[in-house]
């Protein structure tokens, strides 16, 4: 009963803590890109959630937040597998909602957080039901999303160490699908950025956490202690760091696959950490207290990410810039009666969701931030520091 209550206030803070960074935040170009252009599974959802709670950031973010819970609750579940005691499945919660990656999935609009409930939805169900709704569930992640091309990919080589010639065949024809609708980005001249990779996957998972996901992936290779969470996160791994040594990888395609393997990497250290004598678990306690500092924080940072422009010269090298302003300004230029704009091809997609349309007859021209001599300037401040300035200039259409 007492692990009940820990469990619904790690998912109870996390996701107050989630609704309180939203007020935080606009809608980013990207998010505006996904919401405007063509046709996804993630654009309805998206829509669905807008139409039935109005135009506002809070139902933007709902449907991340949503398949975030529902995550969590699988995640939870597919760890009681490969975790005996309560605490250790908790502590692995814990940790999960800590991740830079998976604050940012619950939050951020993108396919990301999709494809991680996805996954953790196939892993649930695959030890659960019969291997027709299995096939079903595969057969409708072939279309709907080309995030899951690598899931299908490493289910051909799970498919091929089981010698299950109905999954690999199953599996290979998903693969096929899934390519022909969406195919993998290998645009651009040849360039090396496997180190590029590293730091991002460090960044995502911490440098300690990467590493030790790292080391359990090969630790259970070199034993031969390979289940599907292993092919699924291994594989895909792989084949980033592969891609990365031609050409730049967009990591939240991969990054995904690698939270799969949290339950691995949470029983390695469980039971590393138990068949050693109380002597020799030090440096056990130690990586993993170093481990949580840094996810807590990084919690502290995100939370309280505006705070960092007053530290900064230059605005536009905050790590959430980008999600940053448009509010701000659609409120500002409401204020003085503006209700459309012609400005750059970014800002004007994102003003539009707060519904400041694209005219001729105002024009915004973003200024250096210093530049205040004009007096139809709009300004941004965050904690009385300007991090946006343009001018407004009104055009006599005849």
């Amino acid at each position: 009963m007492k692990s009940k209550y820990i469990f619904f206030l790690i998912l109870g803070i996390d996701v107050l803590v989630l609704f309180l960074e939203i007020s935080e935040l606009s809608i980013s170009y990207h998010e505006a890109s996904m919401l405007y252009g063509k046709v996804t599974f993630l654009q309805i959802i998206e829509r669905a959630s807008l139409f039935l709670f109005g135009y506002n950031d809070f139902a933007l973010r709902l449907p991340m937040i949503a398949l975030h819970v529902l995550s969590f609750v699988l995640l939870y579940k597919i760890s009681k597998s490969y975790l005996r005691y309560d605490r250790d499945r908790l502590w692995l919660m814990f940790i999960f909602v800590l991740l830079p990656g998976v604050t940012s999935s619950a939050i951020l609009v993108d396919n990301a957080g999709f494809v991680i409930f996805g996954l953790l939805l196939f892993i649930y169900m695959y030890k659960k039901v019969p291997q027709l709704y299995i096939y079903f569930l595969l057969s409708i992640y072939a279309i709907i999303d080309g995030g899951f091309l690598y899931l299908f990919f490493s289910l051909i080589f799970f498919a091929l160490y089981n010698k299950d010639k109905s999954f690999l065949s199953f599996n290979l024809v998903a693969f096929l699908i899934s390519m022909f609708f969406y195919g993998i980005d290998t645009q651009g001249l040849p360039q090396g950025h496997f180190l590029d990779a590293i730091g991002l996957y460090c960044a995502i998972f911490t440098p300690i956490i990467f590493i030790y996901i790292f080391y359990v992936l090969y630790r259970r290779y070199l034993t031969r202690e390979m289940d599907i969470l292993w092919f699924i996160s291994s594989v895909t791994l792989l084949v980033s760091l592969l891609l990365s040594f031609r050409q730049r990888i967009y990591i939240e395609h991969f990054a995904p696959y690698l939270i799969v393997a949290l339950p691995l990497v949470a029983q390695t250290f469980a039971t590393s950490y138990r068949v050693r004598l109380k002597i020799f678990r030090t440096k056990y306690k130690a990586a993993f207290v170093l481990s949580l500092v840094f996810l807590l924080l990084n919690s502290f940072l995100v939370l309280f990410n505006k705070y960092i422009y007053l530290i900064l010269d230059n605005p536009q090298k905050h790590f959430a810039y980008k999600m940053h302003i448009a509010k701000e300004l659609s409120k500002k230029l409401k204020t003085r009666g503006i209700d459309c704009v012609n400005t750059d091809g970014s800002m004007q997609k994102r003003l539009k969701f707060y519904a400041i349309s694209k005219c001729k007859q105002y024009i915004l021209d973003e200024k250096p931030i210093n530049d205040n001599n004009l007096s139809s300037n709009v300004t941004i401040r965050y904690n009385n520091k300007i991090i946006y300035n343009a001018s407004v200039t009104k055009i006599n259409i005849k």
